[in-house]
């Protein structure tokens, strides 16, 4: 009973909050629970689902390779490659091109299952707007590139100081861009997970978005 009392005094004190902020600030409340609900769905970037989508897409490939593509550790990437092996889902042999590296390739069972992930995939981006038609989303998709290229061009040279505290930010072609975790010894440069929320050493950006939620 306590439980929902609590969660509905929280409800009523977001909704109170986003009603006192302007435009611009229901703009980047909106944004900050989409990025939020977006990364709950995700699969993540290290998942063994995004490896088997990754090779239905690029067929064999390098372990080194698919670890550059997923954007994480070398360490996490052997684990769940030796997960999906054991699983009988890919194989790992020796480069004939170059001995020093392995290749990766999907067995028959791994291909069937990375077919069904992907599909599983576009199903959830197209029910994530539902609610929207093709014409709405055709809005929705120029304002937010073009607020994208805005941001690119205005906080620049925040973000060259960001990705040289927590490396180069890779490509954010896929929604589990937003999943790039913290990992690695000291010696590795982390990456940026694009979390500028929980972030440790925020960005001003990070330090914006934190603000527009206070």
């Amino acid at each position: 009973m306590r439980h929902k009392e609590n969660y509905e005094k929280h409800v009523a004190q977001r909704r109170a909050h986003y009603e006192r902020e302007d435009t611009n600030g229901r703009l980047v409340i909106n944004l900050w629970d989409i990025s939020h609900t977006m990364r709950d769905l995700s699969e993540g970037r290290g998942s063994q689902k995004r490896v088997l989508i990754l090779l239905l897409e690029t067929g064999p490939i390098t372990q080194r390779e698919l670890t550059e593509r997923l954007g994480i550790q070398p360490g996490s990437a052997s684990e769940v490659v030796a997960k999906l092996e054991n699983a009988g889902l890919l194989t790992r042999t020796e480069s004939e091109a170059d001995r020093r590296t392995v290749d990766v390739t999907m067995t028959g069972e791994g291909e069937r299952q990375a077919k069904e992930a992907k599909s599983q995939r576009e199903g959830r981006h197209r029910e994530m707007f539902a609610a929207l038609s093709e014409e709405e989303k055709s809005q929705l998709l120029g304002l937010l590139e073009k607020v994208n290229r805005d941001w690119e061009s205005r906080y620049a040279q925040r973000q060259c100081h960001h990705q040289g505290r927590h490396g180069k930010h890779g490509p954010h072609s896929e929604q589990e861009g937003h999943e790039r975790r913290h990992e690695g010894s000291a010696e590795d440069r982390p990456h940026c997970n694009h979390d500028c929320l929980n972030c440790p050493n925020p960005c001003g950006k990070g330090r914006a978005l934190r603000e527009g939620d206070k």
